[in-house]
């Protein structure tokens, strides 16, 4: 039994076999036991993941006035910190003339104005601070909050992988399936950019940088990647600008990437039916974007500008996150862009699907509550898939399900 669940664990991209040949990997840590995955010390890992969970308040952080949560914790925790959690967050804007996106203006209930934000706080720190959505901005979405475990490995794969994948999806299906790749600037190094790889639209390439911009526009609370508030509405006087005095998206980003990835229920995972459902999901082609397994750098290997050397824990690692991390139209896309341009309008980053059993809500806006419909979703670049699933007969369909809830 134990064997036969190795068969998913050690699953490797055909294209990027001969790409590592000549490096030795090991397997990521994986654990929902709140420990460090090794890159720094517990004693280390415990701060950081206090300053993770405190509770920010508008006098002694800054937090607001506009916000969606006052910690990290509230939006990524379940299982353990860092996990995915029911919290969704608000995003809207329009059409313009020309078809392109534009990110909607807020109205405040004091009747002040934030423009091209796309980004919808659903809390505040004062009555007059709240916003609303005016009923010209037709363009309304939700977003689940994103799972966080085993991100330091997802920012440690090199571009080229990433690329790598990309031109295979072209090349393999004749461009039914292409990913998208897109650089994205390092806002800690200045004037340097990679391919982007955190938040739904690929956004950003480095954890300290979307950890900015989360504190930033989550919890209204100013970074030295982020100085200036949206609003100062209502904002305590005397706090200091940039709020964030003490460095904590330093402290967050420690924390993030010392999280082991999420585990794989390996008892399910190696029963018949569910060894059956792997082969029917890479038979029908769910594994050309789901990709099962990635690979980090070597150790010392300095990324996002130079800023950061990999540490041994978490270089040279194979994980298996069941995504390509890239951007595809699937038929599910909100036309909202972020980064990329217009035509990311209707694309997503794929779903990263490891520890996708801790959450009853799928997709990216949650509306799915089974895999069964996460999977009649997908349409666009997924819809030859779909079809082969669809061509299934139920018992097979049944197995592909069962191996979905292993993950």
């Amino acid at each position: 039994m134990k064997r036969a669940g190795m068969v998913l664990l050690f699953a490797l991209p055909l294209v990027l076999g001969s790409v590592f040949s000549q490096q030795q990997f090991q397997e990521a840590p994986t654990g929902f036991d709140n420990q460090t995955n090794g890159s720094v010390t517990p004693d280390v890992f415990a701060a950081a993941e206090s300053q993770f969970s405190e509770i920010k308040t508008a006098v002694d952080n800054g937090l607001g006035p506009t916000y969606n949560a006052q910690s990290c914790r509230e939006c990524h925790q379940n299982m353990v910190v860092g996990g995915a959690s029911q919290i969704s967050e608000l995003r809207a804007g329009h059409s313009g003339e020309d078809g392109e996106f534009v990110p909607a203006t807020v109205t405040l209930r004091d009747g002040s104005k934030i423009v091209r934000r796309s980004l919808i706080n659903l809390r505040a720190t004062c009555p007059d601070a709240q916003e609303y959505v005016p009923e010209s901005e037709t363009i309304r979405a939700t977003r689940m909050s994103l799972n966080l475990l085993g991100d330091g490995f997802v920012e440690a794969v090199p571009d080229n992988e990433l690329k790598s994948i990309a031109q295979f999806q072209m090349d393999s299906t004749g461009g039914k399936v292409h990913g998208e790749w897109i650089e994205v600037p390092i806002l800690e190094a200045p004037g340097t950019s990679a391919v982007g790889r955190f938040g739904w639209k690929d956004q950003h390439a480095s954890l300290l940088s979307i950890v900015g911009d989360t504190y930033v526009n989550e919890m209204g609370i100013t970074n030295r990647l982020f100085p200036t508030k949206i609003t100062l509405l209502c904002s305590p006087s005397g706090i200091a600008q940039p709020n964030d005095t003490h460095d904590d998206i330093d402290q967050f980003t420690t924390f993030i990437r010392a999280l082991k990835a999420p585990p794989q229920d390996l008892a399910l995972a190696a029963t018949p039916a569910a060894l059956a459902g792997l082969q029917l999901f890479r038979g029908i082609g769910c594994t050309t974007c789901h990709v099962e397994t990635l690979h980090t750098a070597p150790p010392g290997t300095l990324i996002n500008g130079g800023t950061y050397m990999l540490p041994d824990a978490l270089g040279n690692k194979l994980f298996h996150p069941f995504s390509d991390f890239l951007l595809h139209n699937i038929g599910t896309g909100d036309g909202i862009v972020l980064a990329g341009g217009q035509q990311t309008a209707h694309k997503f980053r794929t779903m990263p699907l490891w520890g996708t059993r801790t959450r009853p809500q799928k997709m990216h806006d949650g509306l799915s509550l089974s895999f069964e419909n996460a999977i009649e979703r997908h349409k666009g670049e997924a819809a030859e898939a779909v079809s082969h699933y669809r061509a299934l007969p139920p018992r097979e369909r049944q197995e592909l399900v069962i191996f979905l809830k292993s993950l």
